[in-house]
């Protein structure tokens, strides 16, 4: 059995993580708000009324791009409205406290691990006790600090203009052709034509870093759900399986105790989520950019294959009964 220890939608692909404290999942779903929006690097001929799958190339992201990992954006998921600010200049790491907190323990290196506490916090996520923390079960990021703050309503044409001429300026030697925001109603950019969840093993994370020797922050990765408590590497035998989520009994409480049912909450009737587990995840060359620096200081494919023969770290899975999510469920293999 594992737990989940976080959970996070990446609503503009290539563009900061939001994490969530429970998210609901629907059958043939993606996490809801995952890759909304993409900035196409040049005409691709996406079509919003057929919404076709397109490849990552078409897009500005990590694997190319990687000073986007020097932005901090913000998205409001009410007002669509995207906020970005670059807090530092190409190469300096982020001031302390922007950087205080990290994986509280997986995946972040011998010292770090003995200065962290027991939380998974990302880097973009305001104070503990700050009034902004988990409004809804949703961790804002905190209002940008410094640097110069654009914003824009991704749907008007006015606020959808804002942003491409930001990228226009910031990817100017990245672009082959005028950026622009695309969005379909329904519809994710994201990697795979597939609408799925990807899942990270913590554990997995932390062997990486036994083979780069270096941490790794396990937001390279991506992910929507990181889970713990799997050994390394288990996650790749779980292609054909299906997974069941619910929350984590607490000491005396049995499958049906009303507090367990309590604390479901929305979920209720006890009936678990699951997802089948269709596939495992090939890492690319977004994986060895540093997400606080935007430098490409590791390479992590090529450590994989090296030590492996593969290049794969963590899977893809498909929901197949819906209900809520949390920080803390347990996931168990059917």
């Amino acid at each position: 059995m594992a737990l989940i220890h976080a959970i996070y939608r990446y609503p503009v692909k290539g563009l900061s993580p939001e994490r969530l404290a429970r998210i609901p999942l629907t059958p043939g779903e993606t996490v809801p708000g995952d890759r909304l929006y993409a900035i196409e690097n040049g005409p691709s001929g996406f079509d919003p009324e057929r919404r076709p799958y397109l490849a990552k190339q078409h897009f500005l992201m990590l694997m190319r791009n990687e000073r986007l990992a020097r932005l901090r954006t913000a998205f409001d998921q009410a007002s669509h409205t995207l906020t970005i600010t670059d807090p530092s200049p190409p190469g300096s790491r982020l001031r302390a406290p922007e950087c205080r907190l990290l994986w509280g323990g997986v995946g972040v290196g011998v010292a770090r691990r003995r200065a962290n506490v027991d939380a998974l916090t990302s880097p973009h996520d305001p104070p503990p006790g700050s009034p902004s923390r988990k409004r809804d079960g949703v961790t804002p990021h905190p209002p940008p600090q410094g640097g110069r703050d654009i914003s824009g309503d991704l749907r008007t044409a006015d606020g959808r203009a804002a942003i491409e001429r930001y990228f226009a300026a910031f990817c100017a030697d990245e672009l082959r052709g005028p950026p622009k925001i695309l969005h379909a109603p329904g519809h994710s950019f994201s990697d795979v034509a597939r609408k799925v969840v990807s899942i990270i093993n913590l554990a997995s994370v932390a062997a990486i870093e036994a083979m780069v020797d270096a941490p790794v922050d396990p937001l390279r990765f991506r992910g929507n759900v990181y889970a713990e408590g799997w050994p390394a590497w288990s996650e790749l035998d779980l292609v054909g399986k299906e997974l069941k989520i619910n929350p984590l009994p607490l000491a005396g409480e049995g499958p049906g105790h009303p507090v367990a049912q309590a604390r479901r909450g929305p979920r209720g009737g006890g009936a678990p989520v699951r997802l089948k587990v269709v596939k495992r995840i090939v890492r690319c060359a977004a994986t060895n950019v540093d997400p606080l620096t935007g430098i490409r200081d590791l390479n992590i494919p090529k450590a994989l294959l090296r030590a492996l023969g593969h290049a794969d770290c963590g899977v893809y899975a498909e929901v197949i009964e819906g209900g809520e999510i949390a920080e803390g469920d347990a996931v168990e293999t059917v």
